[in-house]
């Protein structure tokens, strides 16, 4: 094992939902080929077109999966926070990459070599439902995000991001600023709009009294009034 700080117990306790599927000798395996990671802000993990080589787990910090679509715009297709697995969708679809994945902010990744996962796959029905779960998680979630960005107007897909990023990484101790931090251009490639139509309609909600800005800080003010534009759409 590569460690960089984090000790075996940590990064036990970490995995846990993905190591308490193994048997001893699995454990051992997975042990003696994982390696920790740190990454600086926007630091590329693996980039498209990459063949997979390793499944990756967020220690600490938050990762971002994106594609770079037409004009070289950037689409963000999901946001990751601890403790949570990517990169393995395209070695069990025997594919390469269609994604790229980066550091959202300074992060600690967990990597194992995907070969090692698959040959216990084959062994181990738990690790294989463990998976299977993941997939089905991962492809309702990217459904009902489709009918997101594609049915829902501008309005609708902010607020849609908004509560997404609240729900997914909660709130300061102020119980209202969403905890993480978004430039304007990160948040309109999450909402898939121009990032001047993400700066006008946050203006536009923070003059509603629906949110408060001050910088990249995000604070909900009318968390039931942004639930509403994000239902009509």
């Amino acid at each position: 094992m590569q460690n960089n700080e984090l000790s075996l117990n940590d990064i036990r306790r970490l995995i846990s939902s993905l190591w308490d599927t193994l048997t001893e000798e699995q454990r051992y395996s997975v042990e003696e080929s994982l390696s920790i990671r740190k990454y600086k802000k926007n630091e590329i993990i693996y980039t498209e077109e990459e063949m997979p080589t390793c499944i990756y787990c967020v220690l600490t910090g938050k990762v971002k999966i994106y594609r770079d679509g037409v004009g070289g715009r950037s689409q963000i297709m999901r946001m990751l926070k601890p403790v949570e697995y990517f990169g393995y969708r395209a070695y069990f679809a025997n594919e390469r990459y269609v994604t790229t994945a980066a550091a959202f902010e300074p992060s600690t990744i967990c990597s194992i070599p995907i070969t090692i996962i698959g040959d216990i796959v084959k062994q181990n029905n738990h690790l294989a439902v463990f998976f299977i779960r993941q997939l089905a998680a991962d492809l309702g979630q990217s459904d009902e995000r489709t009918v997101n960005l594609t049915q829902k107007h501008i309005r609708g897909r902010l607020a849609e991001s908004l509560l997404f990023l609240k729900e997914n990484y909660g709130l300061e101790e102020d119980g209202a600023t969403i905890d993480i931090y978004l430039s304007r251009e990160d948040l309109a490639s999450l909402s898939n709009m121009t990032t001047s139509n993400a700066i006008r309609t946050l203006s536009n909600f923070a003059s509603e009294r629906i949110i408060a800005i001050d910088g990249r800080k995000i604070k909900i003010i009318n968390e039931d009034a942004l639930r509403k534009i994000s239902k009509i759409g």
